[in-house]
């Protein structure tokens, strides 16, 4: 059986929801179309006896006010699908130097910064966010929804008409660099080193050498100006995913679950539609892949754009993840953070494995997120659990149940600082592996996405050599991050709907 749309998209992950939702704004027949059983890609969220898990982002910011400059917030905004937000402002850390409790702002960081290192690393700290303002401002003053599909690499053009960005042009150079050399430059206490060298690998699964510039400046503007705030979606990660799809739907865009495409079909150099696991067939006018950069390639014929598919087959991966899921009794458990952060030793170096674990309980905020008198937990080690432990075992084997019984430790040997009866408590337990990982996000190797170094040069952009093929997502620019896969979607939304749409779209948001 054929039939046809004008847009597919391969994968309902927020950059391929995005990039979908833009498109059936603008009066385009799209259809994405989802392998798995729920919508969201690493987004997803899912249920276990009454208890609401969340599956990947833990952290959110930017979508809680307008206007904001979180390319998410902003393609929410033009689909008129407002989120309901709890903000917070602190989170704790479990780090070699003690637990402390972190305040988002400016203020609540530089008291624990005095009172843990002293006056000269507070003015220290100060005198880097100076340095880092103008490049968040430069950052501000070019929103990514307003780049052409072409990235950095078409703004000629957007600098010769916007007089916006001439007050900025000193920064603008700082937009695609490495945010290390910077810190190098102006942080020398070890640590706001290693607190900003977490917050990149946290953000982008590398280090500070290699995270990009702009974000980071772009989340210190944020996280450290007066009224900063850290905002919760109501319902989680999984609300968010619904918002997009309801955006989607109500433009009259369709999606499928449980619809995995096997390969991109191609006439000549032009992608004309997907082929699915069980036969079917759809052409299209464009097709957009949201899958990783691997997959991506696998799924076009050897023949089609080969030095192209060789790149992306080629790309150095980041590190996978451990996941713990708990849904457990809270009685007399009234003071739990939503969010802990652990470092056993930054000697090791932040992406060592098994030396971070991030922990949130989203129940501390939104108790309807679990059943009466419980919580729900969701903890990660955030891209850094080596793929080779695992590639060689076989799924629910013995040998898997060992090894994923002894690398999930950590998470026990953390929590139990906290809740010394955590086991006893706990209703529901669920450990993941990257075997995990991949299976629910088919993700190659269950990893957090390309490990491409900011000081080297920008992600690909969302064009291909193949006409009427787009990629959006992580493997993308911007990059890795729920911002930059939004606006990647976006980018590719621009490349179908034109010029014209894309600024409409910019004057419906005041941007």
């Amino acid at each position: 059986m054929t039939t046809r749309q004008q847009v597919i998209v391969i994968g309902s992950g927020i950059g391929g929801l995005c990039c979908a939702a833009l498109c059936a704004r603008a009066g385009l027949d799209v259809l994405v179309l989802e392998a798995h059983g729920h919508a969201g890609g690493a987004a997803h969220g899912f249920e276990r006896q009454g208890f609401q898990f969340e599956s990947g982002p833990s952290l959110w910011s930017g979508l809680g006010r307008w206007p904001s400059n979180n390319p998410l917030a902003q393609i929410l905004k033009a689909l008129d699908e407002p989120l309901e937000v709890i903000s917070y402002r602190e989170w704790d850390v479990l780090f070699p130097e003690g637990h402390l409790s972190i305040g988002v702002g400016a203020d609540g960081f530089e008291q624990v910064v005095g009172e843990l290192r002293g006056a000269e690393a507070v003015e220290q700290w100060r005198r880097f966010a100076e340095v880092l303002k103008p490049i968040a401002a430069a950052a501000d003053a070019l929103p990514l929804l307003a780049l052409p599909p072409g990235g950095l690499d078409g703004l000629g053009p957007l600098l010769r008409r916007s007089g916006k960005l001439l007050p900025h042009l000193p920064a603008l150079r700082h937009l695609s660099g490495a945010f290390g050399p910077l810190v190098d430059r102006h942080l020398q206490d070890p640590f706001l080193r290693n607190w900003v060298d977490l917050l990149c690998f946290l953000i982008s699964g590398m280090p500070m050498a290699d995270t990009n510039a702009a974000a980071m400046a772009t989340l210190f503007g944020e996280w450290f100006n007066p009224e900063a705030s850290l905002d919760f979606p109501r319902g989680g990660s999984a609300s968010v995913v619904a918002a997009l799809v309801r955006g989607l739907e109500k433009h009259g865009g369709k999606l499928r679950l449980g619809a995995r495409v096997q390969k991109v079909l191609v006439d000549g150099e032009r992608a004309v539609g997907v082929e699915l696991v069980n036969g079917e067939r759809i052409q299209a006018d464009h097709v957009v892949s949201n899958a990783d950069a691997w997959s991506t390639a696998a799924l076009l014929p050897e023949s089609s754009a080969p030095s192209w598919q060789e790149q992306r087959r080629q790309t150095p991966a980041c590190g996978s993840f451990l996941h713990l899921h708990l849904g457990f009794d809270a009685t007399g458990l009234a003071d739990l953070p939503i969010h802990t952060v652990w470092v056993g030793d930054w000697e090791r170096g932040i992406t060592a494995e098994r030396n971070a674990v991030v922990v949130s309980i989203p129940s501390v905020l939104d108790p309807a997120m679990a059943p009466a008198g419980h919580h729900v937990l969701h903890a990660y080690t955030p891209a850094n659990e080596p793929w080779g432990y695992w590639s060689d075992l076989e799924h629910n084997s013995a040998d898997y149940k060992r090894v994923r019984e002894q690398r999930c430790s950590v998470f026990w040997q953390v929590l139990e600082q906290r809740i010394p009866d955590l086991r006893s408590r706990c209703k529901v337990v669920m450990e993941g592996t990257p075997l995990t990982h991949r299976h629910f996000l088919s993700v190659h190797q269950g990893s957090y996405g390309p490990a491409l170094s900011a000081a080297r040069g920008l992600f690909p952009g969302v064009q291909t050599p193949l006409k009427g093929l787009l990629h959006c997502g992580a493997s993308t620019f911007p990059g890795i991050g729920i911002p930059p896969v939004a606006a990647s979607g976006a980018m590719a939304a621009h490349a179908i709907t034109g010029k014209t749409a894309q600024q409409q779209l910019l004057e419906s948001l005041s941007l």
